[in-house]
């Protein structure tokens, strides 16, 4: 694919997302983040976490999502999806490389 093709397509330009993502106790024990990263093919790296041993609250990660443009979208619908509270940080999307 040439240079000029992938431009044509957002879904090809690599991006970068930085999130706060909320776990709920139900799903502390399920691989969600490790999902994210093998189902999307997307780079996630952990800056900041909370998580507490008993599974009575929830655990809260401060993420850096990084990949293909489609499939970071596509992987914080899988969070959304699953009813993960996802905020987005302030500091806007790095888009290209």
């Amino acid at each position: 694919m040439s240079h000029e093709s992938a431009e044509k397509n957002p879904g090809d330009r690599h991006t970068q997302v930085n999130i706060l993502v909320q776990i709920p106790k139900q799903y502390q024990q399920d691989p969600i983040i490790t999902q994210l990263a093998v189902k999307y093919n997307v780079q996630v790296n952990i800056l900041a976490a909370t998580l507490g041993r008993d599974n009575t609250v929830s655990g809260w990660f401060d993420l850096q999502i990084s990949g293909l443009n489609q499939a970071v979208k596509d992987a914080l619908l899988y969070l959304e999806d699953h009813n993960v509270g996802v905020y987005h940080k302030e500091s806007p999307e790095t888009d290209g490389w």
